[in-house]
């Protein structure tokens, strides 16, 4: 029980930092003279460095069991580094952007390796430990817009620096390697060859791509989308606290719904929400409707990750689950993250809003086919060749 606190107050004050810094990072980028088009170029390229280091994270955690170091430093080294992206040149803050994503993109598979144990031991949930991720950034996306309408955008490092050093105090606090951790028991490059050789598997991860990189137009470009049609900061903290805070209980009942529809049939739901949300967007790229739609962020993205998360957990053998949640990661977070960075940042400065939100409906839709194969797959029992027989589809 006391893990699971000390866990929820890591999620937390992470979600606290990341929102009161991160919604705001392309404001401060575009002050120092960057446009959507090079701030994309800039996000892409760490984007791209990080995921070639990754693996390197899984030796240092695993194979010299440093997990909860390596868990700190995801987190104080970004917090150290972000005072430098008040820099006007634009190498520095390729290098910044980059060594912060590099130690930050190792955040989510620690975490959750921490939180998926830590929940099953206690008879919980692996939702009800995250959703704290998502309060907290609802209560920092509206601290953090409140913050930059009354003091400089240019000093939004000094909140996201005293947040996430209450985070590492709380890591500080974890047992140094999380319990039954298999993570990196067969080589990387053994698992990942595995993993991809089934058709199945790979459908999946081609859906979360498509989907996730209509995320980057959310969380990269969604304060400069806003201003563009006529919306003031402060607004656009109000539709970042919304979009945040339906994750709150989508995270608390998202195992209820994959319970009652399945884990496929969960993500699919998430998908159609998807080409739903931007739908909408593309219809009306107004202020009050780019708000009020956000209300569909936690059905979207939250249901998704949560079921994704839990698919990938299922189907892959107990010696293969940090392999098959790296992939997942690099997939879902990483090369959705540059494809993302890149085109949307591009869209948003050549056409607009409107374009930027065709793009990511037509994308969201090709996903929806993507997962789609997937559910009917499982529905005619065709067995993955990496889950072991409780895990069989």
């Amino acid at each position: 029980m006391k893990k699971l606190l000390k866990l929820r107050g890591f999620y937390l004050f992470l979600g606290l930092a990341g929102g009161s810094f991160g919604s705001y990072l392309t404001l401060l980028l575009k002050q120092g003279g960057l446009d959507s088009g090079r701030i994309g170029m800039l996000m892409a390229t760490g984007t791209l460095i990080a995921i070639c280091i990754q693996p390197l994270w899984g030796v240092i955690s695993d194979r010299y069991n440093q997990a909860r170091l390596v868990l700190i430093l995801s987190v104080a080294v970004p917090a150290v580094l972000a005072v430098f992206y008040q820099s006007e040149y634009f190498i520095v803050l390729l290098v910044v952007y980059t060594l912060s994503t590099i130690f930050s993109s190792t955040q989510a598979p620690i975490a959750d390796s921490y939180a998926i144990v830590a929940a099953n031991k206690a008879g919980s949930t692996y939702g009800s430990i995250r959703m704290m991720l998502s309060i907290g950034a609802a209560v920092g996306a509206y601290a953090g817009s409140q913050y930059v309408s009354h003091f400089s955008v240019s000093t939004i490092w000094v909140p996201f620096l005293l947040l996430s050093s209450v985070a590492v105090v709380f890591a500080l606090t974890l047992p140094k390697q999380a319990e039954e951790n298999r993570m990196m028991s067969q080589s990387f490059s053994k698992g990942i060859k595995t993993l991809l050789g089934n058709k199945i598997f790979l459908a999946f991860l081609g859906g979360s791509f498509l989907v996730n990189q209509t995320m980057t137009a959310f969380g990269t470009y969604f304060v400069l989308a806003f201003q563009s049609v006529g919306g003031s900061t402060s607004h656009a903290g109000i539709a970042l606290f919304i979009a945040s805070f339906t994750n709150f209980p989508s995270m608390l009942y998202a195992s209820k719904v994959i319970k009652k529809l399945g884990r496929e049939r969960t993500l699919l739901l998430g998908a159609l929400i998807y080409v739903l949300r931007w739908g909408i967007q593309f219809a009306f790229p107004t202020p009050g409707v780019m708000i009020g739609v956000q209300v569909l962020h936690g059905l979207s993205f939250g249901l998704f990750y949560v079921a994704a998360v839990e698919y990938v957990s299922h189907i892959t053998l107990p010696e293969m689950q940090a392999t098959g949640q790296s992939v997942f990661n690099i997939v879902f977070s990483g090369f959705a993250g540059i494809l993302g960075n890149l085109l949307n940042g591009i869209l948003l400065r050549e056409g607009g809003v409107w374009l930027m939100n065709l793009s990511c409906m037509l994308s969201s839709a090709l996903g929806v086919l993507l997962i789609f194969y997937v559910s009917r797959s499982t529905r005619k029992r065709i067995l993955i060749p990496v889950a072991s027989e409780r895990a069989s589809l």
